[in-house]
């Protein structure tokens, strides 16, 4: 009976040590499956194996005792953080709240870089490919194109826009010959990043906008003219924009920008055009400075433009600190130096038959011989103390770069100058570049040395226009011309 009791314990105690035994067998083998089944390296000889790297940077993993090949490893997977990254995010799923912390330079960084995206300000690459905190160690540059370019991989990305370029020509003072683009294939670079820098003061370009100087070029072009060309709102505009649906017989309105560009695109292209500075622009002549006495402007051999940009910004129709503030790094000395300038287009080229100087609303029209208006300028006419004539009068004459002839006796006096005195002729010259006499003595249409201040400041009795805007019409009238003073 004692054998038969110790030999069944032995049975069971041999049956518990084999169950036991077996237990971590099955345990185990599941879990190197899905070892396995999640990518891990089954290394093979209890660990036994080397690490190589190949030419191309790859972690090469191979097993010491047969040479098997068990891995390769890319550069960018090793402590990869945009994998890392990827991955927390398939396993999180989208994180709604993406908080920063500000005391983290790396989180500041990245909620700039975020800030940027979503105003517009950058451009994104590729989700695959981006990562606020990549490693610049693991970046491996592309591979040249030919002739050694590298290219672009984002083809959405915006490409820069090559402004239009416009021919020269022949730099006379007040030159107001029209702007001609040239073909799109001979477009010109944007102005260079130079040395001399051209020192304005900050507050120029407060208050000036492009789409406003976008359609005072528009303006102009249909012969309305706004006076300068200054990217500000103002009497002068609104004017311009009158006479421009006069003209054209058309309802367009300031705030209309689809309208504004078609009619740019229908009347001569883009608003601004870019221009190469020439030797003969820096060369001049110029003066250092104009004397406000009329005894000392008589001493000088002309009243020509004090600087390049003064000479460029009349030429093209724009106000000489809107020029600056357009192209605040150019050197405008510098032969070679391509700047941005109003492209105006060409000039009115109709006869004229009748003017209206409209001393109300300080503007000057001038008329066809069917009555229909081709041209609006803005104008200064007469003051208080020397009244502008009433009535109808009749053009006499034309003179271009006409001298002056200053007689206290007749007309006002300026400081205590008594005498008569002859000023040579030039831009900045009393009645600017051009006089048109009326057939009431001392009396004319003329040019003006400030064309900022047309249809804001008085005049002495005459009517004053930009030099630009006298300059055109003096070529479409003659003699015998009507003009007519109404208030």
């Amino acid at each position: 009976m004692f054998r038969t009791i110790f030999t069944l314990s032995v049975l069971a105690a041999g049956l518990l040590s084999s169950s036991t035994m077996a237990a971590p067998t099955e345990d185990i083998a599941p879990r190197s499956a899905r070892a396995a089944d999640a990518g891990g390296v089954l290394v093979a000889q209890n660990g036994d194996f080397d690490v190589y790297y190949d030419a191309r940077g790859n972690r090469v993993i191979v097993d010491a005792e047969t040479g098997t090949v068990l891995a390769i490893q890319p550069p960018q997977t090793r402590f990869d953080r945009r994998a890392l990254r990827r991955e927390r995010l398939r396993n999180l799923g989208p994180v709604e709240d993406d908080r920063y912390y500000l005391d983290d330079p790396e989180d500041a960084a990245r909620l700039r870089r975020r800030q940027l995206e979503e105003e517009g300000l950058i451009v994104v690459p590729p989700v695959e490919e981006y990562d606020p905190y990549g490693d610049p160690v693991d970046a491996f540059p592309e591979a040249p194109l030919d002739g050694g370019n590298y290219g672009n991989n984002y083809p959405e990305a915006p490409q820069p826009v090559k402004p239009r370029t416009v021919k020269r020509q022949p730099l006379d003072e007040a030159s107001i010959e029209p702007v001609e683009p040239t073909a799109p294939g001979d477009q010109a670079a944007l102005p260079p990043k130079i040395g001399g820098e051209t020192v304005i003061d900050p507050s120029l370009s407060l208050g000036a906008r492009q789409d406003v100087a976008a359609l005072q070029v528009l303006l102009d072009r249909a012969g309305a003219s706004p006076g300068v060309v200054d990217g500000r709102f103002g009497s002068n505009v609104d004017k311009a924009l009158a006479a421009y649906n006069e003209i054209t017989g058309g309802n367009l309105r300031s705030t209309d920008v689809v309208g504004i560009q078609a009619a740019l695109e229908q009347s001569g292209g883009d608003a601004f055009a870019s221009y190469n500075i020439t030797p003969e622009d820096a060369a001049g002549p110029y003066v250092a400075s104009v004397p406000e006495d009329y005894s000392k402007k008589a001493q000088l051999d002309r009243l020509s433009y004090t600087s390049v940009t003064e000479a460029l910004a009349e030429r093209f129709h724009m106000d000489e600190n809107y020029l600056k503030a357009l192209n605040p790094e150019a050197n405008f000395n510098r032969p070679g130096t391509i700047i941005k300038v109003a492209n105006f287009g060409r000039l009115v080229a109709n006869p004229v038959a009748n003017i209206i100087a409209d001393k109300g609303k300080k503007q000057v029209r001038a008329y066809d011989a069917s009555g229909k208006l081709i041209a609006a300028y803005p104008a200064t006419i007469g003051s208080a103390d020397t009244p502008s004539p009433t009535g109808t009068h009749a053009v006499s004459r034309v003179a271009l770069d006409p001298n002056y002839t200053y007689n206290p006796n007749i007309n006002f006096k300026q400081g205590e100058n008594n005498k008569i005195l002859t000023i040579p002729p030039g831009p900045n010259g009393p009645v600017g570049s051009v006089w048109i006499a009326l057939d009431k003595p001392t009396y004319g249409i003329h040019g003006t040395p400030d064309p900022s201040k047309i249809g804001k400041t008085e005049s002495h009795g005459c009517v004053r226009l930009t030099n630009w805007d006298a300059r055109e019409l003096a070529k479409i009238v003659s003699p015998g011309v009507t003009v007519e003073f109404i208030d």
